[in-house]
């Protein structure tokens, strides 16, 4: 399945909806103005809250919390050793682990787990701007939590170039 993700919506109290490959709108990304740390809710159509994205206050390198019905599912920071090409890790949870590597800047990367892929991002061969596609690979994946993964990688990407 693929998923068509507008770049604006890093936009804090913007909110910006996430569209299916035939153009129906699928989840709704709401970016909280009025909090102390950044922070994104992904909802479905009805307006019910599926993920929320925050960035933790307290850590050494910038990281972001995925939660689910409040807890936290998965946390995202930068690999200490990555020289050529932007990897970040995924750490579920339960204790397994996700790669996502490529020019996170450029939104072409891939999401992996154990070497198998689980998503591709990728504004390749799009023809609106300021949109990048979050290809879906498996069936059985959870979609909302690949597409909460990309928006937090590109953020957490965007502000190590700002700083």
């Amino acid at each position: 399945m693929r998923y068509l993700v507008r770049d604006r919506i890093f936009g804090i109290g913007e909110d910006y909806w996430i569209e299916d490959e035939t153009g129906r709108n699928v989840y709704l990304v709401d970016g909280k103005a009025l909090r102390m740390r950044e922070t994104f809710e992904i909802k479905d159509r009805e307006g019910r809250v599926l993920i929320t994205l925050r960035k933790k206050v307290l850590s050494l390198r910038d990281t972001m919390a995925i939660e689910r019905d409040d807890q936290v599912i998965a946390t995202i920071r930068r690999k200490r050793l990555s020289l050529l090409r932007n990897h970040y890790r995924v750490e579920l949870v339960d204790g397994t682990e996700l790669d996502v590597s490529g020019k996170i800047l450029d939104r072409e990367f891939a999401v992996e787990y154990d070497g198998e892929l689980l998503a591709e991002i990728s504004r390749r061969r799009l023809t609106v701007r300021d949109t990048y596609a979050v290809n879906v690979l498996r069936e059985d994946a959870d979609a909302a939590l690949l597409i909460a993964i990309a928006v937090c990688v590109i953020r957490l990407a965007e502000r190590e170039r700002e700083d």
